[in-house]
This record gives structure tokens, sequence and C-alpha cells, in this order.
């Protein structure tokens, strides 16, 4: 399967923006679907995920209430809403897809990885 992420750029600190991850190639709903986001000289850190069965959780409670993952079959795509951004959500942001219908929170476990979107979010 093939991502592409979208949907980043520079917003001011309160702005929003949402993230796209479309996926091709191969039958969608075999997939689970994570975000990742990194920093720089920081670890890679799960944002949230999304299998064909759920409409998508996020994880952290540094994006909890602000960011929300939805998720549309009939478009292979997987959103990722970010409101009320901070500038400590400056990351590029990754979506990456594993076979199954079990999300995971670890990088290591997923296949397939998108390309990632910079987003960047000024005080």
């Amino acid at each position: 399967v093939q991502l592409q992420a979208s949907g980043g750029g520079l917003v001011q600190a309160g702005g929003s923006l949402r993230l796209s991850c479309v996926a091709s190639g191969d039958t969608f709903s075999d997939y689970a679907l994570g975000w990742f986001r990194q920093a720089p000289g920081k670890e890679r850190e799960f944002v949230g995920g999304s299998s064909w069965s759920d409409t998508g959780r996020i994880s952290g409670d540094s994006v909890k209430g602000r960011f929300t993952l939805s998720r549309d079959n009939a478009k292979n795509t997987v959103y990722l809403q970010m409101n009320n951004l901070k500038p400590e959500d400056t990351a590029v942001y990754f979506c990456a897809a594993r076979r199954g219908t079990t999300v995971a929170s670890t990088g290591r476990r997923y296949n397939y990885w998108g390309q990632g979107t910079q987003v960047t979010v000024s005080s």
C-alpha cells in the first residue's frame, strides 16, 4: 500500500490544520492507519490511529481534546484534525499503515509509511 500525507503548513498558535492520508494500491479496509510526528531532536511520537471498524483514537495527553481522527473508507483516507495548535506541535507528521485491525502505538509495528508533511506553528 502507498500512503500520501498532505495538509501541513505554517499556522499561528491557536490555529487549525487538517492533515490527510490517502492510501492506494491495496484494500484499504485491510489496514490500520496511524499518525506519528517527529520534532527536530526528539523521538518519534504516536499521535493516534484508526482501523477499519472504528472512528479512530487520539493518544497522548498533549493532544487530547485538540486533535481528532476520522476515517473515510470510501475515499481511502484518514484525517487528522488539529485545533488550537501550539508551537510544541511543530513537527513532521507521518501516516503509517499495518495490516490488520489493531492500531499499534509503536512505529516499528508499521510496514508502510508516507513521506511526511511539515507542520509549523508560530507563537
